[in-house]
């Protein structure tokens, strides 16, 4: 087993009157050459958006790119003919593929959008670009993995990779082990609120885990606990 401890204080810092970013990879203006991506795991944004701003039409290729509203809501628009509004508890995803371009706008007046944007790379360049948009039932994910994207599609979004978005709502005391798709695949858990134990090791609120090497993890939750994997290729 192999890890690497991503503590949520060490994450870089992009502060604006409008926005507030944290990057768990290096992104933007913030470069850290220890952290660069984690397998095919190249973003993990957590954004704040004040209301009534975001980020005007800009470019994406070659990536899949996740969307996970904790609260508020966004406004999207797209060069493909998309618009929708996405809202607390849906998750958008988008194969850049060869080309999008899209803008990302607080809807509402008063109320902030908090969100999680991860981008990862595609299986192979140049795909044809999509878009998906998925409300998820946080009951469903009470003490139970909730997957949110696949390979595979179905009941989750398809993705362009083989990437598991898996999402757990963990009681305080609860156990919940996940078993890894492949020798090949590692995994990125992320702590979205409370304090955990995975496989030995303490992660408290926005304190990250990579693992690899290993074919289950064991996540215990310390106290209620909201917990996300993203399971990736290493290779």
């Amino acid at each position: 087993m192999k890890y690497k401890f991503h503590p949520a204080a060490e994450r870089g810092v992009n502060k604006m009157a409008w926005l507030d970013s944290k990057f768990s990879f290096s992104f933007a203006h913030w470069y850290d050459p220890q952290k660069i991506h984690f397998g095919a795991l190249r973003v993990l944004n957590d954004d704040v958006i004040a209301p009534s701003m975001g980020f005007g039409m800009h470019p994406h290729d070659n990536m899949e790119i996740v969307t996970i509203m904790l609260s508020g809501e966004l406004q999207h628009k797209d060069s493909m003919g998309h618009t929708a509004v996405i809202k607390a508890g849906e998750v958008q995803h988008m194969t850049a593929g060869t080309g999008i371009m899209h803008s990302e706008v607080n809807s509402s007046s008063v109320e902030e959008s908090k969100l999680l944007q991860l981008w990862v790379f595609p299986r192979a360049h140049n795909l044809t670009p999509s878009y998906d948009q998925r409300y998820f039932d946080a009951a469903d994910r009470k003490d139970a993995w909730q997957f949110l994207v696949t390979p595979e599609g179905g009941s989750s979004i398809k993705a362009q990779q083989d990437t598991y978005f898996v999402r757990r709502e963990m009681t305080a005391g609860s156990q919940g082990d996940y078993e890894l798709h492949g020798e090949y695949q590692g995994a990125y858990v992320f702590v979205i609120e409370g304090s955990v134990e995975v496989n030995g090791h303490t992660l408290g609120r926005r304190d990250a885990l990579g693992i690899w090497e290993v074919d289950q993890l064991n996540i215990i939750a310390s106290e209620n606990a909201d917990v996300l994997v993203v399971e990736v290729p290493m290779r």
